[in-house]
C-alpha cells in the first residue's frame, strides 16, 4: 500500500543558500593539518577528499540554523567545517573495497583509488580527528556550551550514530523485524544531519521546547535526505550524481525503493518533506528561508 499523499504542501522557498557554500568553501581552503614535512603527503590526501566539489549540505545546514536563530553564520564556521571533516571522513570509509568498494566520489576518483587503501584510511581517521581539535581550539562560546556541541557531535558519530548505523548496514540488519530503516538511516545519516542543527543551538545555550522542535525537523530532514539518496541510486546516472549508482542493488541491500517500490518510496519522500517544513515552522514560527530553502532543496535534488 501507498503512503497517503500530504494535503498540505508548503510554499516552495527559494533556491539552495549557495552563498553559505562559499563560505564553507572558502573556510575549508585555508585549513592546514600538517606541522611536520613528512606528513604533507598525508594531507594532500585529507585536502583532496575535504575539497572536492559539493554543496557542503551539513556546514550550510549549520550555518543556516545560526542564521534562523539570530546569529552571524560566521560564529559558527569552526563547527561547520569540524562537520564537513567528519562527513568527508564518513565518505572514504563508505568507499573503501570492505564497504560499499565504490571508485567514484563527487565526481573523481575516490581517496583509495588515488592514493591506496592504507593511505585513504589514514586519511579519513586524520580528519576525524582534525575535527575535534578544530572545535576546542577555534569554536568561540561558553565552554561548557562548546563542550555540549561537541558532546553532540561525538555522540552523532559513535556507536549510536554513524559507526552504529553503518554496522547494521554491513551487518544486513536492516531486514531484521528489530531492526527497521528509519533506525538504520536515523543513526547512519540521520544523526550528522541532526547535529548539523542540533550543535549550533547547543553552542548558543538553547534549551526546551525549541531545541525539541529543530530536532524533530533535523529528525525529518535526515530521513528525507536517505530516502532520496535510495531514489537517486536508482533513477540518475553516475555522470550526474557524482558517484557510483547501483551501488544498493550490487551489495543488496534493504532500502526503501528495494523494500517498497519507487512510487511509494517518491510519495514518503513528500511526505516527509512535508513534515520537516511542519516541524521547521513550529520551531521558527517568523520563517527561516535558508532552511525551508534546504529542505526542499533535499526533495529536489538530482545529485
Amino acid at each position: 500500500m501507498h503512503p497517503a499523499a500530504s494535503q498540505d504542501v508548503p510554499e516552495r522557498a527559494a533556491g539552495f543558500p549557495d552563498d553559505l557554500t562559499l563560505l564553507v568553501n572558502d573556510y575549508l581552503a585555508q585549513l592546514r593539518f600538517a606541522r611536520e614535512p613528512g606528513v604533507s603527503g598525508l594531507q594532500e590526501a585529507m585536502h583532496y577528499s575535504l575539497l572536492a566539489p559539493g554543496k557542503r549540505v551539513r556546514p550550510v545546514l549549520a550555518l543556516a540554523t545560526a542564521r534562523a536563530i539570530g546569529h552571524d553564520p560566521r560564529e559558527v564556521l569552526p563547527l561547520a567545517a569540524a562537520l564537513e571533516l567528519i562527513h568527508t571522513f564518513t565518505l572514504v570509509h563508505d568507499d573503501l573495497p570492505a564497504l560499499d568498494d565504490d571508485d567514484l566520489r563527487r565526481g573523481q576518483p575516490t581517496a583509495h583509488v588515488r592514493f591506496g587503501e592504507d593511505v585513504a584510511i589514514l586519511a579519513a581517521d586524520a580528519l576525524f580527528a582534525e575535527a575535534f581539535r578544530l572545535v576546542l581550539s577555534e569554536q568561540r562560546g561558553e565552554p561548557a556550551h562548546v563542550l555540549a556541541a561537541l558532546a553532540a557531535l561525538t555522540d552523532a558519530t559513535g556507536v549510536n550514530g554513524l559507526a552504529g548505523g553503518q554496522y547494521i548496514d554491513v551487518r544486513g540488519l536492516a531486514g531484521a523485524r528489530s531492526v527497521g530503516l528509519r533506525c538504520l538511516h536515523r543513526l547512519k545519516t540521520g544523526a550528522l544531519m541532526r547535529a548539523s542543527v542540533e550543535s549550533v543551538l547547543l553552542v548558543h545555550g538553547f534549551k526546551g521546547v525549541a531545541l525539541d522542535e529543530f530536532r524533530k525537523f533535523a529528525d525529518e530532514l535526515g530521513l528525507l535526505f536517505q530516502i532520496v539518496d535510495d531514489i537517486l541510486d536508482v533513477t540518475a546516472d553516475a555522470s550526474e550524481l557524482g558517484k557510483d549508482t547501483g551501488t544498493d542493488a550490487r551489495h543488496g541491500k534493504v532500502t526503501y525503493v528495494s523494500r517498497f517500490g519507487l512510487p511509494w518510496a517518491q510519495s514518503l519522500a513528500e511526505q516527509t518533506h512535508a513534515a520537516a517544513r511542519a516541524a521547521l515552522a513550529r520551531a521558527v514560527p517568523d520563517g527561516a528561508a535558508e532552511l525551508e530553502a534546504i529542505t526542499d532543496f533535499f526533495l529536489d535534488r538530482t545529485s
